[in-house]
């Protein structure tokens, strides 16, 4: 038989015949199919078998509304009738729709005198919707006739013989052929229109296939009459990579093997069940899973032999999960063990998800579901009970409120490295992995974890196995010069990094002084000012912490571009909920050192990361340049040099010429200084920074270690910064006195910072030679000569803009993308 002449199967779901336009959408879309034989598998309307179910529950109450719901089903199907066919037609449909309602109301008023409805009744009476539709349908199609070859409706029922057994509905193949070809001309060419759903028992009693059983009619369809391929069309563009309501970025999975999907399925992905597509996997018949609502998308294949080169296809969950664990010495070498606890759990009906079992045989642990973890807990415990009094098993421990996390793909078999990339991206999101499985066949890795995490790790594995972007839940604190100009940087280089690179940096909050912007997915940055403006929420820093440190994104990082101690002292927390930091704020790493002790100490424990490059140098690799240094074994002597650049500003500027004041105030207003000046002039920024690399070097610096020469004149160190500028001008003839006595001597003025390996350290001004390096630099440029045991003729020097909240906020971008590198992205 030609390709072109063997049969397509299309099975459409309730979603796909939900009303009037879904069915002439339908009817398009067959209508469209190429020349060929064409079976089309309807379900009932969406929610219609549901109220069918739910008149057997109303009469089983003894409830006569059962009446009135069923005239409303009547209602719908009359309105879609008037609306598609025309009125002869329609009341011919009508009329057999209630005499159907006749019978309907007989039988629930028997089910109400009984107050119950055997099997048969029920599957009698939730088998109507799919016979409604699909008559709806055939009268619809065929007055249209567009299509060549004419429309035939089949009853499945007079078809499909099944017997139910303990794996449910077993299809009576010879049965079924032979019955097929009484009721469909093998000469037939044109359009079937099939009901789904139901069947046939022995002696003709009609059943139903179980749920998802449009989808098992349109496989056994499909192996019936030796189809092609299968299309099952949905509300979706097909098999996604995961959950999109838990992970945004999940994408289509092009296409699929048999055994994959039934992988996903089992393990809860939206997938075609896999008992209903075994008649296809026997027949080796291709099934595509589509979007109704959007025909032009390709959809997922599954078939015996895709062609993904992803070595994963999908992540997906079980929640509600309960982890049984049985422990004890008296275990190891025993045979029988394993079979007398899953025998326990088989004999009350108890399923068993996953199990898992180290090689010790010290103990054995499997995964169900938690509504059954109180009968599993006290059967297994009956099971053992002579065991556990005799202390042979030491414990059997019932876990709660888990979830099953399963990566599914066959390119997984033989590729290493695959399940260190899903432990890794667990680990960075800070997920706890309490038990794993993985078969020989490699095609599953599953962990079982805390269903809080569920979210959370699925997205960490999904960006982790780049399905999605890596994405980073950022919040911005502090949008001043800096933190404005991070955003910028931000806003016009993150496209082309999730482009590049696969990275999202999501800023999801932006926290100023007295007010804060909040988006779930993300600001857009560039309206970034508009947001914050126009933005109602005032600031709320405990409010602003719970939304960016939300549980479904994997990483959430802080950018604190403040110079707040206040807001430094909130590391050590967030570092213990899992939070990294960024920051060029100096006030944590140079404060008391309990503290510090403690903020180190909260990093390590959490393994979260803490990047401040930043604090000293602004974008110079200063802090990296000594951590190499001292990691590659070289002894560090002294750390000297410019390390402020609103300094090196000052006092490249600074000739006598020019008041002292003056070069300050436009120092001022080029962002060269802090808000407040004297935050600089009081040597007291660069201390810190002389602190922060003492302790980089190891040793334990306070602020009283560190002797400064402050230029703050007496007087004005409690003023305001507006005061303080004022009143600065009455002392210029002091500093033009003092520069024109260095001048005098061949000097310049440059102020220094310096500290040894013995641990002293000194901030204030010296007066150098006019050839020293420290002499002949640029305006705001930072200079750090680093003395070191290899580098001690001719010490190593770092050079370049120290000043300015463009560098500045280029150097926290930096560890920003560093972080991004730690965390699995490639960048």
């Amino acid at each position: 038989m030609a390709s072109s002449d063997r049969w397509i199967v299309h099975k459409f779901g309730g979603s796909s015949v939900a009303d009037a336009d879904c069915f002439a959408r339908v009817a398009t879309l067959i209508e469209a199919q190429a020349p060929g034989p064409l079976a089309v598998v309807l379900s009932a309307c969406r929610g219609v078998t549901d109220a069918l179910l739910g008149l057997i529950s109303l009469a089983e109450q003894q409830d006569d509304a059962f009446g009135a719901e069923l005239a409303r089903l009547r209602e719908r199907h009359a309105q879609i009738a008037d609306t598609l066919l025309d009125a002869t037609s329609a009341r011919l449909f009508l009329a057999g729709f209630d005499r159907d309602c006749q019978d309907l109301e007989g039988i629930l008023r028997t089910v109400k005198l009984t107050r119950s409805a055997a099997r048969e009744v029920s599957d009698l009476i939730a088998g109507y919707g799919e016979i409604w539709s699909t008559q709806l349908f055939y009268k619809y199609f065929a007055e249209r006739g567009l299509r060549a070859g004419g429309a035939q409706w089949v009853d499945a029922r007079r078809v499909v013989m099944v017997e139910w057994g303990s794996l449910g509905p077993a299809v009576q193949w010879s049965q079924s052929h032979a019955s097929l070809a009484e009721v469909v001309d093998p000469g037939f060419t044109g359009t079937l229109i099939i009901t789904g759903f139901i069947a046939s028992k022995a002696r003709g009693v009609q059943t139903t296939l179980g749920r998802n059983g449009s989808d098992f009619s349109a496989s056994i369809f499909g192996a019936l009459l030796d189809a092609r391929e299968i299309h099952i069309w949905t509300d979706v563009d097909g098999v996604l990579s995961a959950d999109p309501r838990r992970v945004p970025d999940a994408t289509v999975i092009d296409s699929l093997s048999y055994n994959e999907a039934m992988e996903l399925a089992y393990f809860g992905a939206k997938v075609i069940h896999p008992q209903t597509m075994a008649p296809a996997v026997g027949g080796a018949i291709p099934i595509w899973i589509r979007n109704t609502f959007a025909p032009q998308k390709q959809g997922t294949l599954i078939c015996a032999q895709p062609r993904s080169l992803l070595p994963v296809e999908g992540i997906t969950s079980i929640e509600h999960m309960a982890l049984v664990n049985l422990e004890g010495a008296g275990m190891i070498g025993v045979p029988g063990t394993a079979h007398r606890l899953f025998g326990a759990l088989r004999e009350e009906g108890i399923s068993v998800i996953l199990i898992s079992q180290g090689s010790s045989e010290h103990s054995i642990c499997c995964a169900i579901p938690q509504d059954q973890a109180a009968r599993a807990g006290a059967v297994v415990r009956a099971a053992f009970e002579r065991e556990l009094q005799e202390g042979q098993i030491q414990s059997i421990d019932m876990d709660l409120d888990l979830a099953i996390l399963a990566v599914v793909g066959d390119g997984m078999a033989g590729r290493p490295g695959i399940a260190a990339k899903v432990f890794n991206s667990l680990g960075s999101a800070s997920v706890n992995v309490r038990a794993i499985a993985q078969g020989a066949s490699e095609r599953n890795i599953s962990v079982v974890i805390e269903g809080r995490q569920a979210t959370r790790a699925l997205r960490a594995v999904h960006a982790g196995l780049y399905l999605s972007p890596h994405t980073l839940s950022i919040g911005v604190i502090g949008p001043g010069a800096v933190g404005g100009m991070l955003l910028d940087q931000l806003a016009s280089q993150s496209a082309r990094l999730r482009q590049e690179f696969n990275l999202d940096l999501r800023i999801r909050g932006i926290l100023a002084s007295s007010r804060m912007v909040l988006a779930p997915t993300g600001i857009d940055l560039a309206a970034w000012r508009t947001a914050l403006a126009e933005q109602p929420l005032a600031a709320d820093f405990g409010r602003f912490v719970e939304h960016v440190h939300a549980d479904y994104l994997p990483h959430t990082v802080f950018i604190d571009c403040t110079a707040s101690e206040s807001v430094a002292r909130h590391y050590p927390d967030w570092f213990k909920r899992g939070i990294h930091v960024v920051t060029p704020n100096k006030k944590a790493n140079s404060a008391d050192w309990e503290f510090y002790q403690s903020l180190r100490e909260a990093r390590r424990l959490s393994r979260t990361h803490y990047l401040y490059e930043a604090t000293v140098g602004a974008g110079l690799p200063v802090i990296q340049t000594l951590r190499d240094l001292r990691e590659t074994g070289d002894d560090v002597m002294s750390i000297e040099g410019i390390f402020s650049g609103t300094l090196a500003y000052l006092f490249n500027v600074y000739d006598g010429r020019t008041a002292f004041s003056e070069i300050v105030r436009t120092a001022r207003q080029r962002g060269y200084t802090e808000p407040d000046p004297r935050d600089d002039l009081s040597g007291l920024d660069v201390a810190r920074k002389l602190i922060i690399l003492g302790r980089e070097m190891g040793l334990p610096l306070e602020m009283s270690d560190v002797k400064v020469e402050s230029l703050v004149p007496a007087g004005l160190e409690s003023a305001s910064a507006d005061e303080f500028m004022s009143e600065l001008p009455r002392h210029d003839e002091a500093m033009r006195a003092r520069i024109a006595a260095a001048h005098a001597r061949g000097k310049v003025m440059r102020y220094l910072g310096k500290v040894t390996a013995d641990g002293q350290a000194r901030v204030g001004v010296a007066e150098l030679d006019a050839q020293h390096a420290f002499a002949n630099i640029a305006l705001t440029d930072n200079v750090v000569r680093f003395a070191t045991r290899r580098y001690c003729d001719n010490p190593l020097i770092v050079q370049g803009p120290g000043a300015g909240p463009a560098v500045t906020a280029g150097g926290v971008f930096a560890d920003l993308l560093r972080l991004a590198a730690y965390l699995g992205a490639r960048l």
